[in-house]
């Protein structure tokens, strides 16, 4: 394979260029309450060249070898308008050059399990959720997605790599009389296919949820001091804060840059926030990016205050900062984006006892139901919610939204516990989909935290 793309490279006439090619393979199943709806497996592949020239860095894909040539032409004529045209030449942040062949430690390839066997167990935990009469409808996914990627570029990088990943998900809709509820539940990861196998109390418990949640009263609306679950606590990181860590979200918006200068003092000194797309095992993790870079673990704050951000080669130039393995493609279609990985909020040193005492009277808010950002104010749902009473837990409450600015949450972090989770399944709309970007962390204590109600 490499062979034949470095024929490719040797062809384009620039500063500088890189070609990717990748095969994809996609499985999925899919039930709407009984019936299956769609059971199928995709083979795709393609390429993707990049060019840097005379300061304008363009992209162009394509999907058959014989199609290279244009493909180059176009790139190059693309890059030539663009720097002609540009005010500001784009440059590259050095990097070191690898040459590696890395496969991912799989417990158990998804790819080697026959259909049939994927579709028993996606069945399986389908009834389980369907199996009570206060339960009227379902919608349960299995998918296995393989992306088998090589990467060279003018420079000597000769990278390949596997990314695997496989996850089963859905919702559960509940109703009494007039009353609907709905539940998210999943389960999944990106080091084989023994994260789907005996995952039966996993929805068992899920199908409690939105059954109970039938009973419970609707939040009231107000200002409260909540405890957050790790999935809310994860969401938050990446939806509110983590897209401004990324250098292409915000190098066009002066506002925003003048706040997210390095060293700014953004939130309590309780928050230590990180992005590690070297963890093994976990959702988000890859060896290199779709530049070649390899990945490495980023402080972006401490103590509260500002420290790194999430670079691609281009931006990490253009802002003078270190460049971190961030660049991240959905797959041959496109060029890639900076991208988190698994980023989390880290762990303190509070017990979940000491929160709820800490807490006194409050909500527990747990896992993340939608949410959206505007600039630097965000809403996002929990699924469920519990009232606290003198540091107990009490009654469920339902139909919860959370909304705040970015910057005055951040700060009204008062407590961060000891307990440490990241997400089996993630994904990311950013641009392109990216169905490895993971978030987590630990419960969090948030103070006056706009809680939407009736």
């Amino acid at each position: 394979m490499f062979d034949g793309l470095k024929k490719v490279l040797r062809k384009i006439d620039a500063d500088y260029a890189d070609i990717r090619y990748e095969k994809k393979n996609v499985a999925s199943i899919t039930y709407n309450g009984r019936e299956l709806k769609k059971i199928g497996e995709n083979f795709s592949d393609g390429y993707v060249i990049r060019v840097l020239k005379n300061g304008g860095f363009s992209s162009v894909s394509f999907t058959k070898e014989k199609d290279a040539e244009q493909a180059i032409k176009n790139a190059v004529k693309h890059a030539e308008i663009l720097g002609s045209k540009s005010k500001n030449e784009t440059k590259l942040a050095d990097v070191e050059i690898f040459k590696d062949n890395f496969k991912p430690n799989l417990k158990e390839d998804p790819r080697e399990v026959d259909i049939d066997e994927k579709l028993e167990i996606l069945k399986k935990y389908n009834n389980i959720c369907l199996n009570h009469d206060r339960i009227i409808n379902t919608t349960m996914s299995y998918f296995d997605l393989s992306r088998e990627r090589y990467f060279l570029s003018t420079e000597g990088a000769e990278i390949s790599e596997e990314l695997v990943t496989t996850g089963i998900s859905g919702r559960i809709m509940s109703k009494d009389g007039n009353v609907i509820q709905n539940v998210r539940a999943g389960v999944g990861g990106s080091d084989g296919f023994h994260n789907i196998r005996g995952r039966e109390e996993v929805f068992e418990k899920k199908k409690k949820i939105a059954i109970d949640l039938l009973n419970a009263e609707p939040v009231k609306g107000g200002t409260y001091n909540c405890i957050i679950n790790p999935s809310l606590t994860g969401v938050f990181t990446h939806e509110a804060f983590g897209h401004f860590s990324e250098a292409d979200i915000i190098e066009d918006l002066p506002e925003m840059r003048k706040k997210m200068q390095l060293g700014a003092q953004l939130g309590s000194r309780k928050v230590n926030i990180i992005d590690d797309p070297t963890m093994p095992g976990q959702l988000g993790f890859y060896r290199y990016d779709d530049e070649g870079v390899k990945s490495r673990k980023v402080q972006l704050m401490k103590n509260g205050k500002l420290v790194g951000r999430l670079h691609s080669r281009r931006t990490a130039h253009k802002f003078d900062e270190p460049v971190t393995g961030h660049t991240v493609a959905e797959d041959y279609r496109y060029a890639p984006i900076v991208r988190m990985g698994n980023i989390y909020l880290q762990p303190g040193e509070k017990s979940f006892d000491d929160l709820l005492k800490e807490l006194d009277d409050g909500l527990y808010l747990l896992d993340a139901k939608g949410g959206q950002t505007a600039g630097e104010n965000f809403t996002f749902g929990a699924q469920y919610g519990y009232v606290v009473k003198n540091g107990k837990i009490k009654k469920m409450v339902r139909d919860i939204n959370i909304s705040g600015n970015l910057y005055k949450t951040l700060k009204n972090i008062s407590a961060v516990g000891n307990d440490f989770k990241l997400g089996e399944l993630g994904g990311c709309g950013k641009g392109q989909m990216n169905r490895r970007s993971c978030h987590g962390g630990p419960h969090i204590i948030i103070d006056n935290l706009i809680v939407g109600g009736v």
